[in-house]
């Protein structure tokens, strides 16, 4: 099939990248705009395929889109595109509602265009995967889990871009029949994960002896998924589910911030000792706590288990020490990112 990835030189758009390339034998284009966190040396590992392309292109853009899809004829849109950092979506609402919600109505619009006109086989085949995040359905307490029905209940700007999109997805499904399919996920970690979140930014933070920021006590719990399970699992949504259906996809692996920022620093003491033989986790600092941080995310991913044979296969014990690990062997990776584009930007602080 060919597959056209909107947000494709992003974390987890990369990582679906990689993925189709070294593991199937689809065609894959990347449709992205190089924002600060689109990288194109995450796609690097592709990049020498015949089977890989890359355009430069803004969502919002309803040409540029039109234009791709005539051209490449994708079989499969995977909808990656996003801005994704809440304390960037406090900071800046307005390009969160612009790219969330109106650059995923732009890809809806052309996309339906464009499907309207293909053959009635190919017609039926083709899919409009739509990914996000388990954000747009609010807080737990400290019982019970996310599931495909539960109610929206979003509480940052970001998350309240991404709930609407997602209903407008649904939407354009019911309403015009576009086959869609969404997917609803935990929190992802693991190579090439960009320096302002969790787990890289307290990596490379201890790394550089520098304070480790932890919002309020660091009681909050996110479930943790490996990027490249979650690879796997989108593969499975858009090749074997069923249009109209949304699958949540999570990792198993509850965890409180406080721990996973004391996990990273029990591997950095053992990988690379500190040069005074003190402990990492003597750099960890406690910081005012996010407005309206949610305090537990956690998800059930018994549908697509049952449904889609997927289940996460990489342990929490496992990712986390594969991701030091990473970041370790590439510091020119992310340590280019900090010098070239990123020197004067905010970086956030150790909350999933």
């Amino acid at each position: 099939m060919r597959i056209l990835v909107t947000g494709g030189a992003g974390f987890i758009g990369s990582a679906l990248v990689r993925r189709l390339i070294e593991h199937s034998d689809h065609e894959v284009l990347v449709f992205d705009k190089l924002t600060y966190a689109g990288l194109l040396s995450s796609l690097e590992p592709a990049a020498g395929s015949n089977r890989y392309s890359f355009v430069q292109a803004d969502i919002c853009d309803a040409e540029a889109v039109a234009r791709v899809l005539q051209d490449f004829q994708p079989d499969i849109v995977a909808h990656l595109a996003a801005e994704s950092h809440v304390d960037r979506s406090i900071d800046g609402p307005g390009e969160f509602v612009q790219t969330n919600l109106v650059g995923t109505f732009v890809m809806l619009n052309q996309t339906l265009g464009y499907w309207r006109g293909l053959p009635e086989t190919r017609k039926a085949a083709f899919r409009f995967h739509h990914i996000s995040t388990d954000e747009v359905f609010g807080s737990l307490g400290e019982d019970g889990f996310f599931t495909e029905t539960t109610p929206y209940d979003p509480r940052s700007p970001y998350s309240a871009s991404k709930a609407g999109s997602d209903h407008l997805v649904r939407a354009w499904g019911h309403t015009y029949g576009l086959p869609v399919l969404v997917t609803n996920c935990s929190n992802n970690y693991g190579p090439y994960h960009f320096p302002e979140k969790l787990i890289p930014l307290i990596i490379i933070r201890a790394l550089n002896g520098e304070p480790l920021p932890v919002y309020g006590d660091g009681s909050n719990v996110r479930d943790w998924l490996f990027v490249d399970d979650h690879a796997r699992a989108l593969q499975a949504v858009f090749e074997k589910g069923r249009p109209g259906q949304t699958y949540n996809v999570g990792g198993n692996a509850e965890r409180k911030n406080i721990d996973v920022v004391k996990a990273i620093c029990a591997i950095l003491d053992q990988l690379r000792p500190r040069a005074d033989g003190q402990a990492y986790a003597k750099q960890i600092t406690y910081v005012a706590d996010r407005p309206g941080h949610d305090q537990r995310y956690a998800i059930d991913a018994s549908k697509i288990s049952a449904d889609l044979d997927w289940a996460p296969s990489v342990t929490f014990e496992e990712g986390i020490a594969r991701t030091v690990r990473w970041y370790l062997e590439n510091q020119t990776w992310w340590q280019d990112i900090l010098d070239a584009r990123y020197a004067t930007q905010r970086l956030g602080v150790a909350n999933g």
